[in-house]
């Protein structure tokens, strides 16, 4: 594939995920998925955001640019999450409306992390394949962290137990 119309590829699949989560954030009830979505739109601005400055570059030079930072501030998402679903106010009803836009956005992370995995495989330029495998790993991330709400949301006891927790409160 063709570097800018990969990095094209990769902008565009950055945004329309980013619109997503943050109509998923204002449509959701339950405190858990919203801040959920919240965080993945925040992440995938930031991506959008290092692959607009990429974009710009290979534009301007036509070359894979030496000076553009390779990597995007690392997610700390499966922390914030554990983190969530040990308050009390987590344990709030949900409706299937979050379980499905949940499972619409790990089939969205899963897709990709693919297509990074991919792009990097068909890339030549270290820096390059290190951009791409590192996207890579941040939405596979992003995939496990869903998968790990959508059990929680649907059996809080079984992820308190599967995750070495007594209560919902943490004790």
């Amino acid at each position: 594939m063709e570097k800018m119309s990969s990095i094209e590829m990769a902008l565009n699949n950055e945004r329309a995920e980013m619109k997503y989560y943050l109509e998923q954030a204002r449509r959701s009830k339950n405190y858990v998925a919203k801040r959920l979505f919240e965080m993945l739109a925040y992440d995938e601005k930031e991506h959008m955001e290092r692959i607009r400055d990429l974009h710009a570059k290979l534009t301007a030079d036509g070359s894979w640019p030496t000076d553009v930072p390779i990597n995007v501030r690392g997610t700390d998402i499966k922390d914030q999450i554990n983190f969530l679903m040990g308050l009390k106010e987590s344990a709030t009803e949900h409706d299937d409306d979050d379980i499905a836009a949940l499972q619409k956005g790990a089939e969205t992370e899963a897709r990709g992390a693919e297509f990074y995995k991919k792009l990097a495989e068909l890339c030549t330029n270290p820096q390059e394949k290190k951009f791409f495998t590192f996207l890579s790993s941040i939405e596979n991330e992003h995939y496990m962290s869903i998968k790990s709400s959508i059990f929680y949301l649907q059996d809080p006891e079984g992820w308190m137990e599967a995750n070495g927790r007594v209560s919902i409160d943490g004790a």
